[in-house]
């Protein structure tokens, strides 16, 4: 454990209530104390994307152990789960009733696993490929939408039947979030935009982001702004979604490291990354100040970050192996 290396003023929390696209509630704390803990994952294969389950366990993608772990925060045990040959998960989250959504990078399908009984369902998308990505679920929990990277598509799976239905896009889409009026907005990282989906008409948009800028992953926040990492560039961009405008970038300490992964916990206070540091960034929208938590590994890779319940950042170092806590 290693407390915060670089802090600034004291982040007042907004009375606002976040939601993180992904089946559970972001809390807030009013205060940071910077302990960190780490716990190594048992299959550390290109383990990643942590994401909160109901009962306050973290579920883990083993992209190249083709596993989905359970990380137990009361007893700090994990459980592991064999996935279908091929699937290769990459990204997932756990809906309201505890099943476990996981996109088969591998094998162009999102996965449905139960970890009651083990069993994975497999719902193949329609082009057969497109390496699945990233993946959010609505706010009423009958659709998650995701992205295909090398498909260049976004798509829709209606949780009841398992149809997906698919969206021609371009520019590899990668990270993708949901805005307060139902729009999808994904990360056009190869062609420096972010695309914006009204999936009521089908219609497509798009938002500039600047050359150079790579967007890699987007979060809504509270007050229904989003928070787009600008992996080329350095930089943390707010978007209003509304406007379709970027409102304010801003540089982030390290300057050219690679912002990756983001997200905005229930107090709207930002969390970011850049991958090539062992450090995470708090940023508060309403002073503009940052505060900067060195992690306690090396090399450690953080490619996707959630917020608990209790307002927890939880992130999963790819490179080394461990699974992370910030409280």
């Amino acid at each position: 454990m290693r407390p915060i290396a670089c802090l600034m003023a004291f982040f007042p929390l907004a009375a606002l209530a976040g939601g993180s696209n992904y089946g559970i509630t972001p809390g807030a704390r009013p205060e940071l104390a910077g302990k960190v803990s780490e716990w190594p994952v048992p299959t550390p294969r290109f383990a990643r994307d942590p994401a909160p389950a109901p009962d306050g366990s973290i579920y883990i993608a083993v992209m190249r152990g083709n596993k989905v772990a359970r990380f137990d925060p009361k007893t700090r045990s994990f459980k592991e789960w064999d996935l279908p040959s091929g699937h290769r998960p990459h990204g997932l989250l756990v809906d309201r009733n505890g099943m476990v959504w996981t996109t088969g990078n591998g094998n162009g399908t999102i996965g449905k696993l139960d970890p009651a009984s083990g069993r994975m369902t497999e719902f193949r998308t329609p082009s057969g490929g497109g390496g699945p990505h990233t993946l959010v679920i609505t706010d009423d929990q009958s659709t998650i939408w995701f992205t295909l990277q090398g498909g260049d598509k976004v798509a829709s799976l209606d949780v009841k039947t398992g149809a997906i239905r698919e969206y021609p896009s371009s520019g590899g889409p990668y990270g993708i979030a949901l805005d307060q009026a139902g729009n999808v907005w994904f990360c056009r990282m190869g062609d420096n935009k972010m695309g914006r989906l009204d999936p009521r008409t089908g219609r497509m948009s798009e938002v500039d982001m600047g050359r150079g800028s790579r967007p890699r992953r987007v979060a809504t926040a509270p007050d229904g702004m989003l928070w787009v990492t600008l992996y080329g560039s350095g930089r943390l961009a707010k978007l209003d979604p509304k406007a379709m405008t970027v409102v304010k970038e801003y540089q982030l300490p390290a300057g050219d490291a690679g912002p990756y992964a983001v997200t905005v916990d229930g107090g709207g206070l930002v969390w970011v990354n850049e991958i090539n540091t062992d450090t995470v960034v708090r940023f508060d929208p309403e002073t503009e100040q940052m505060r900067v938590v060195q992690l306690p590994s090396s090399n450690v890779g953080i490619r996707k970050m959630v917020t608990d319940a209790t307002g927890r950042l939880w992130y999963m170092g790819s490179h080394n192996g461990r699974l992370g806590v910030v409280e």
